[in-house]
Formats: C-alpha cells, sequence, structure tokens
C-alpha cells in the first residue's frame, strides 16, 4: 500500500485518519494540504474517484463563491488556487481516494 494523507493540521478528521494507520501500522505520507498544495494532476485523479462536490468544504471562508462558477474545470482551479476550499482528509491509496474519515472504506485497502 502506498498510502499518502492530504489534510490541514487542525482538522480532527485528519488527525483521525493518520491514527487509523498508524494503529495498524500501516505506513503513509502526510501532506499539509494548506502549505503545500495538490498537484493538478493528484486533483484530477481524486475527482474521478469521488467526484468535484465531494471535494468542497461547505464550511469553508470562500465555498460559496464555487457555487456561482458555471464550469468544473473552473471549480478545479480555484481548489488548485486555494487548496483551505477542499475538504479534508483526503486519502489516497494508488488509484483509490477517499474524502473525509472513512475507515469502513480503508478496510478493504488493506
Amino acid at each position: 500500500m502506498n498510502i499518502q494523507i492530504f489534510g490541514k493540521s487542525k482538522c480532527f478528521d485528519t488527525k483521525k485518519a493518520e491514527r487509523y494507520f498508524k494503529e495498524r501500522r500501516i505506513k503513509f505520507q502526510n501532506i499539509d494540504l494548506p502549505r503545500f498544495g495538490m498537484s493538478p494532476r493528484e486533483l484530477e485523479s481524486v475527482i474521478a474517484c469521488v467526484g468535484l462536490d465531494a471535494l468542497i468544504d461547505e464550511k469553508a471562508k470562500d465555498a460559496e463563491l464555487l457555487k456561482y462558477l458555471a464550469y468544473d474545470a473552473d471549480k478545479a482551479q480555484k481548489l488548485l488556487e486555494n487548496p483551505s476550499l477542499i475538504k479534508t482528509p483526503i486519502v489516497r491509496n494508488g488509484k483509490k481516494a477517499t474524502v473525509g474519515y472513512r475507515p469502513e472504506i480503508w478496510m478493504d485497502w488493506e
């Protein structure tokens, strides 16, 4: 397994996801999303797995503005420019990905 956790340092669900993998002694790479963001290819692969709407953090400060963008490509570009709009944690395992705390799905990855 090649687990990557994209998260925010103050996100409770990110901490729970990290704990889930630590408890099972599964190595993972932790990526601070606000600091490093995601590459366009990474974002593209996550969107292919979960859909664009699942990635948008409704509680984020400027999330309302995304509703007014007509095209998905524009929304994706806005997420790349402002990673704080992305819901966390994003957990990737190769071509598979989840958004939020989803241990019921991660169990099948083991």
